[in-house]
Formats: C-alpha cells, sequence, structure tokens
C-alpha cells in the first residue's frame, strides 16, 4: 500500500481523529442543557483542536514546525482524555459512551504518536 498523500485528510491519524470529533459532538449531545457552555464546550473544542492541529502540521514545510503543531494536537488528546474521565466520573457518560470514547481517543492518540515519530525520523534525516 504506497498510496502517495496529498492532503491532511489523506492521513491515518486525521481521519480517526475526525471519527473521535464526530464521536464526541453526538455524545455530548446528551449532556445536561447547563453544561453547554462549560465540559460540553470544553470537551468539542479540545476533540477539534486534534484534527486542527494535525491539519496546521500537514501543511507547514519543515519537520520541526510540523512536529510542534503534531506536540499541540497531542495536548489537546491529553486533554479530552482528562475531560472524558470527568464526565465518566460525575455521572454524564454511561459505559458504553465510554468505551467508545476511550477507545477511539485511545486509537487516535497511538497514530499521532506514530506521526510524530516518523516525522523525527525525516527531521533527524535531513539534519
Amino acid at each position: 500500500m504506497n498510496e502517495r498523500i496529498k492532503s491532511f485528510t489523506d492521513l491515518n491519524t486525521w481521519k480517526e481523529g475526525h471519527k473521535l470529533v464526530v464521536l464526541v459532538y453526538k455524545i455530548t449531545k446528551y449532556f445536561p442543557k447547563e453544561e453547554i457552555y462549560s465540559l460540553t464546550n470544553q470537551m468539542r473544542r479540545a476533540a477539534v483542536s486534534i484534527t486542527s492541529n494535525v491539519a496546521e502540521g500537514f501543511g507547514r514545510q519543515g519537520y520541526k514546525e510540523k512536529i510542534q503543531f503534531y506536540y499541540l494536537a497531542q495536548g489537546s488528546i491529553i486533554e479530552l482524555k482528562n475531560q472524558i474521565l470527568v464526565a465518566r466520573d460525575i455521572g454524564y457518560l454511561n459505559n458504553e459512551h465510554m468505551n467508545e470514547l476511550a477507545e477511539q481517543t485511545n486509537l487516535t492518540h497511538k497514530l499521532l504518536q506514530g506521526l510524530i515519530s516518523s516525522s523525527k525520523k525525516f527531521l533527524n534525516h535531513k539534519s
């Protein structure tokens, strides 16, 4: 499988991150209305930030810059993981939603770590 990556939407990290964004939006739709400007909004912003930073990193020319944005995406994943735990512990997530979110977040995180590692190899190779 030697498909050429032409756009950020071709990156598996972005694809799985996008699934995560959609999942977060679907699940937080059921959170209490009083949470719309707090936890709901924070979770949605963190999820969107993941794919936004992957996209922005992809658009950068140098690997050093790319890696900076990928690290910002990683920070957003960690932030979202924390928010998922908070939502679970205050009773906003049932087991099914918790498992779905955890699985998709972990998959996206794993792929992002791979993207960072491969970008670092290119950076070191070019140096």
